[in-house]
């Protein structure tokens, strides 16, 4: 038997045309900001962290805001959008806890 050979993911690891970052950069960032903002979302889907607590809040926070600055960098303006306002949300319900107040119950 021959050995098959693995897929090529196209443009990982390579530069971009213009001198950007390589792609391999993006999706490392991409899967770190996505891994953040999961994270948070199953533990609390598991009752282990209360969507208003700091352990779920600063994730969203951190993983919304990588991957806001990496659609920006990508251009990628729908995506600009959803992150950013999740960004937003996330921050606003930090300073709201910071400050004394109760953010508002998450629907799920």
């Amino acid at each position: 038997m021959s050995a098959v050979p693995l897929p090529r993911l196209r443009g990982v690891g390579r530069r971009r045309a213009g001198g950007g970052r390589p792609a391999v950069t993006s999706q490392v960032v991409q899967l770190a900001g996505a891994l953040l903002v999961l994270l948070g979302y199953l533990l609390a889907q598991a009752g282990s962290r209360s969507p208003s607590s700091f352990r779920y809040l600063l994730p969203n926070l951190l993983g919304s805001s990588l991957l806001a600055g990496d659609a920006f960098y990508e251009r990628q303006w729908g995506f600009v959008l959803l992150e950013g306002v999740w960004a937003l949300v996330s921050a606003w319900s930090l300073v709201e806890k910071l400050c004394g107040a109760e953010p508002p119950a998450v629907a799920h």
